[in-house]
C-alpha cells in the first residue's frame, strides 16, 4: 500500500509540474493575447486537460485496483494541491487567507474548482478507459 501512495505523490509531482508551466503560459501567452479577463478561466480548461491527459498517461503505473484506491488517489491529489496553494500563498508569497482563498472563486473567472474536481475523478476515469479499475 505504500507504494501506491508513493506513486500517487510522484505522479502529483509531476501534475504539479504541469501547474507551474500553466502558470507560466497564463502570464506569458494568455494574457497577453487574451486579457485578464479570458486568461484565468483559459489557464483553468488548460490546467484541467493536462491533469487529465497525464493521468491517463501514468494510470497503467498503479496496475489494477479496485475502484475505490482511485478514488483515494483522487482525493489524496485534491488534497495535496489545496495544501500547496494555501501554505505556498500564506507562507511563501505572503498572501493571507482570504487572498489565497481566492483561487476558489469562479465568480472571477477562476476555474480552480474544475481543476480540483478533474483531479479527483481523473484516477478513476482515467483507469475504467485503460480498463483497469
Amino acid at each position: 500500500m505504500t507504494r501506491l501512495w508513493l506513486r500517487a505523490a510522484a505522479v502529483w509531482l509531476v501534475l504539479l509540474l504541469a501547474a507551474l508551466l500553466n502558470a507560466g503560459m497564463r502570464e506569458r501567452l494568455f494574457l497577453p493575447w487574451l486579457g485578464e479577463a479570458l486568461a484565468l478561466p483559459v489557464s483553468g480548461i488548460t490546467l484541467s486537460v493536462l491533469v487529465f491527459v497525464i493521468t491517463l498517461l501514468l494510470i497503467p503505473r498503479f496496475g489494477r485496483l479496485p475502484a475505490v484506491h482511485y478514488f483515494g488517489i483522487g482525493l489524496a491529489w485534491v488534497m495535496l494541491t489545496l495544501a500547496c496553494e494555501f501554505l505556498l500563498g500564506y507562507f511563501a508569497l505572503g498572501l493571507g487567507w482570504r487572498e489565497t482563498a481566492r483561487a476558489l472563486d469562479v465568480t472571477r473567472g477562476n476555474l480552480f474548482v474544475l481543476v480540483l474536481l478533474v483531479s479527483l475523478l481523473s484516477p478513476w476515469l482515467a483507469a475504467r478507459l485503460r480498463e483497469l479499475a
